[in-house]
C-alpha cells in the first residue's frame, strides 16, 4: 500500500499579513479608478520608502529586545545640522562627518544608559527624542525647515533622483533591505542581536558580550536614522524639523509589529518590516485617494497598533525569567 503524505501549510504573522496585503491591493486596485496606475503605485513606494528604512533600524533594535522612540528626532536634528552647516559655508565632507558623529554620539548615550544604567529604553530613548528636538528648536538648527542647498547636490542621488524611472529612494531602500538582512543573518553580531533578544541571561552565560552588543543596536539605529533624513531632504528639497512632533514613530512602530518582530525580541527579520511596510502603504494610500482626514487616519493607525500588540503579546509571551531591568 503506498505511503501517502500531507504536507502541513503553516501560516506566521509574516505570511498572514502579505496575504491580507495582497487581498486589500486587489480591493483597491479593482474598485479605486487611482490606485492601481504607475503613477499612484510609483509614488506608493516612494512615501513609504524613509518608512521602510526607519523600520529596518527599529527592527535592530527591537530584535535585541529594546525600542527607540528617538528614531524620527535622529533622522530630522541631524540631517539638518548638515544641511545647515554646508549652507553656512562648511565643506560637505566635513559637515557629514559631524552629523554622523553627531547621530553616534546620540545613539551611543541611549545604548550606554540601556545596557549600562539598565534604565529602560522605553524612557531613555523618549527622553533622548525630546532633548534631540529642543536642541534642535532653540541651538544648532535655524529654522525649522531647512533647505536643501546646492552644497548638497552631490547627495541629490540618494533621494532626489531616479534611474530608468525608479526614484533612487526606492533603490537606497532596496539596498537597505539587503544589507541589514545579511547584517542579522550572516553575521556573527547579527546572531548575537537574536540571541540576546531571545534570552540576554543565557546569551551572556555563553560568552556573548551584551551589554556593548546592545549599545552597538542603538548607535546602527542612529546612523540608519541619518540616512533615512538625507533620503526624506533629498526626495522633498528640505527638511522640516517639525516631523518628530507627528505621529511617524508610530508608523514605524506598527510597521514593525505588524511584521511579526515580537516585541518580546528575538523574532521576525527584514521580511517582516517588508510585509508591514506594504500592509501600511497600501492601507493609507486607499484611504489617502478616498480622501479620508488625517485625523481618521491617525485614529485607524491607533486602533491597528492596539491590535497588533494585542497579538505579539498573545502569539509572543514575554520570558519574565529571561527578562532584565533594561528592558523595554
Amino acid at each position: 500500500m503506498p505511503m501517502t503524505s500531507k504536507r502541513k501549510i503553516k501560516l506566521d504573522q509574516q505570511s498572514i499579513v502579505f496575504v491580507i496585503s495582497l487581498v486589500i491591493f486587489c480591493c483597491f486596485s479593482i474598485f479605486l479608478s487611482n490606485f492601481f496606475t504607475v503613477g499612484n503605485l510609483v509614488a506608493m513606494m516612494r512615501s513609504i520608502s524613509v518608512l521602510a528604512i526607519l523600520g529596518l533600524g527599529m527592527a535592530i533594535v527591537v530584535i535585541g529586545r529594546g525600542i527607540d522612540l528617538s528614531m524620527v528626532a535622529l533622522m530630522a536634528v541631524p540631517s539638518a545640522l548638515v544641511m545647515t552647516m554646508v549652507d553656512s559655508g562648511d565643506g560637505l565632507v566635513f559637515s557629514i562627518a559631524t552629523g554622523v558623529l553627531f547621530a553616534i554620539i546620540a545613539g551611543g548615550i541611549s545604548g550606554l544608559l540601556v545596557a549600562y544604567a539598565e534604565i529602560p529604553a522605553l524612557f531613555v530613548t523618549l527622553a533622548m527624542g525630546l532633548a534631540l528636538a529642543g536642541l534642535g528648536q532653540v541651538g544648532i538648527l535655524k529654522a525649522d525647515m531647512v533647505p536643501w542647498s546646492d552644497g548638497m547636490n552631490p547627495l541629490r542621488w540618494i533621494g532626489g533622483s531616479s534611474v530608468l524611472g525608479i526614484p533612487s529612494s526606492i533603490l537606497v531602500a532596496a539596498f537597505m533591505f539587503i544589507a541589514v538582512g545579511w547584517f542579522l543573518k550572516r553575521t556573527k553580531i547579527g546572531r548575537f542581536i537574536y540571541s540576546i533578544g531571545d534570552n540576554p541571561s543565557a546569551a551572556r552565560t555563553t560568552g556573548i558580550s551584551v551589554r556593548p552588543i546592545m549599545v552597538l543596536q542603538y548607535v546602527l539605529s542612529a546612523l540608519i536614522a541619518l540616512l533615512a533624513g538625507f533620503v526624506m531632504a533629498a526626495s522633498n528639497n528640505l527638511m522640516d524639523t517639525r516631523i518628530y512632533n507627528l505621529s511617524l514613530i508610530y508608523d514605524v512602530i506598527l510597521v514593525v509589529v505588524l511584521g511579526g518582530i515580537g516585541l518580546s525580541g528575538g523574532r521576525g527579520g527584514v521580511w517582516s518590516v517588508l510585509v508591514g511596510t506594504l500592509l501600511v502603504g497600501i492601507v493609507f494610500n486607499g484611504m489617502t485617494i478616498m480622501n479620508f482626514p488625517l485625523d481618521i487616519q491617525d485614529l485607524f493607525k491607533g486602533i491597528i497598533l492596539l491590535i497588533a500588540i494585542a497579538v505579539d503579546s498573545f502569539l509572543n509571551p514575554r520570558n519574565e525569567e529571561a527578562a532584565q531591568q533594561g528592558d523595554i
